[in-house]
């Protein structure tokens, strides 16, 4: 264990970092502030929508004035060069790399920007843009600092700082409370290890508490902002879609005859059915069922489920947005409790061809060829884990392995069970994975190298 202090900056490291802030801020230059479909409901600071990033916003509005996007995403692109820097020259120092490897580690970490400028479905420059991943990225980073900290030099200020961007992570994106339980699940591990088995109640505790004051910091948010004491809506409707999505026309019968539960499900089947939005029109084959699936989500989430719950409840009169959004919630959660065991086994199939795609994306893009590739990177990378903790005893860097690919599951699974699993929802195991991957390899090699000199078979 090594303390690793970055007080000392080299002239190399400053242009490093200024090189990075030209790059996102040049990046800005040439393309503009990207607003898409999603950016209105940050803007709005709409109901749907975990409060960091449109209270980000709302300050470079008060601010500001009249240009205040283009003022915030110069802000981003900066926060993003930061977050890239800093971990780069954590991972730089603490592993004793040479200057072409640290510039590989940057590297690696811009690649994913530019895949979804040039790759990806959108193809947008997300630090540019308004959308809640141009801020989740750079803390995203911030918070993996504070992890390898933790990890590697189990300081208390370390643990403290990265459950603190854990939780700055979950209320600028609902799925990122998993870094809450990856923080826990790695403290617990450390404890074990440790033989302190005292002490495991304190990160259970402390995750119990981040959890309870982000549900009330979500709900004094959306009250200040609607009037309305209450979470954020349509995450039970989005698991609803899903549900839905593999359920035949038999399984109304889990409902009460004549109930409301029983004629909404009804009037979904009906519809899918009639527009093709369901299992049974996936194709034959497992990427016919996986593509068919990830494209008529959301129209089945919003043409079909979102429109008849909106029209029913807007419907009885005296309702406004904020009322039908949570009775819809309600309502989606008491139909979620009573259709999925019923279905459970079309859901679950289902479930693993939205995670099979979620896994390809976190690490590459989708392709037969390259989906072949992604796979065997992932058995490359649990072999080096046991590999550096069996027999190289590199423990730091199966540490670090071991957590890109906790992180990459955790981030798959969650997704899964709400949504498809898009490029830009799993755009954040990329770097961390082939950062760890290069480290892993280069342990390994290192210790052939060295074995081999010194005459070791």
């Amino acid at each position: 264990m090594e303390t690793v202090r970055l007080k000392k900056i080299s002239i190399k490291s400053w242009c490093i970092l200024l090189g990075l802030c030209i790059l996102f801020l040049g990046m800005l230059a040439a393309f503009g502030v990207g607003v898409y479909n999603d950016s209105e409901q940050y803007i709005t600071m709409h109901i749907h929508r975990e409060p960091l990033y449109p209270l980000f916003l709302a300050l470079f509005r008060k601010v500001c004035g009249d240009g205040y996007l283009t003022v915030a995403a110069a802000a981003q692109g900066i926060l993003t060069a930061a977050g890239i820097w800093l971990f780069a020259e954590y991972i730089t120092r603490y592993f004793k790399l040479c200057l072409w490897e640290q510039m590989l580690v940057i590297l690696i970490q811009i690649v994913p920007h530019v895949m979804t400028r040039y790759v990806s479905a959108l193809h947008i420059f997300l630090e540019s843009s308004v959308m809640s991943e141009a801020l989740c990225i750079p803390l995203f980073h911030f918070f993996l600092y504070f992890l390898l900290r933790m990890l590697f030099e189990q300081r208390r200020r370390d643990r403290i700082l990265a459950l603190v961007f854990a939780f700055l992570l979950s209320m600028t994106r609902g799925q990122m409370m998993i870094t809450i339980l990856l923080w826990m699940v790695l403290f617990l591990l450390q404890m074990i290890l440790q033989k302190k088995y005292k002490l495991l109640i304190v990160p259970v505790i402390a995750v119990a508490v981040v959890f309870g004051m982000r549900s009330l910091t979500v709900h004094l948010y959306n009250y200040a902002v609607t009037g309305y004491f209450m979470g954020n809506t349509y995450g039970k409707v989005n698991t609803l879609t899903n549900v839905i999505y593999a359920c035949d026309e038999e399984d109304r019968e889990v409902f009460e005859e004549g109930s409301l539960e029983q004629k909404f499900f009804d009037c979904f089947y009906a519809e899918a059915d009639a527009m093709g939005l369901n299992y049974k029109y996936g194709g034959e084959t497992f990427r016919q069922r996986a593509e068919h699936l990830e494209k008529y989500h959301d129209v089945l989430k919003f043409q079909v489920l979102e429109a008849n719950l909106s029209a029913y409840y807007f419907g009885l009169g005296e309702v406004d947005y904020y009322q039908q959004s949570s009775m819809s919630d309600e309502m989606a959660g008491v139909m979620l409790k009573k259709l999925l065991p019923a279905c459970f086994g079309q859901w679950l199939y289902d479930y693993i061809l939205l995670c099979s795609g979620g896994f390809v994306r976190s690490i590459a893009v989708v392709h037969p060829l390259i989906n072949l590739i992604a796979f065997l990177f992932y058995g490359v990378s649990v072999f080096l884990v046991m590999w550096l903790i069996f027999y190289g005893r590199q423990y730091d860097t199966a540490w670090i392995m071991g957590t890109a690919l906790l992180f990459i599951a955790a981030n798959v699974c969650a997704t899964s069970i709400t949504i498809m699993c898009l490029s830009r929802y799993m755009i954040y195991g990329f770097s961390f994975f082939y950062t760890a991957l290069y480290l892993s390899l280069r342990g390994f090699c290192v210790h052939l190298w060295n074995g081999g000199r010194n005459g070791i078979s």
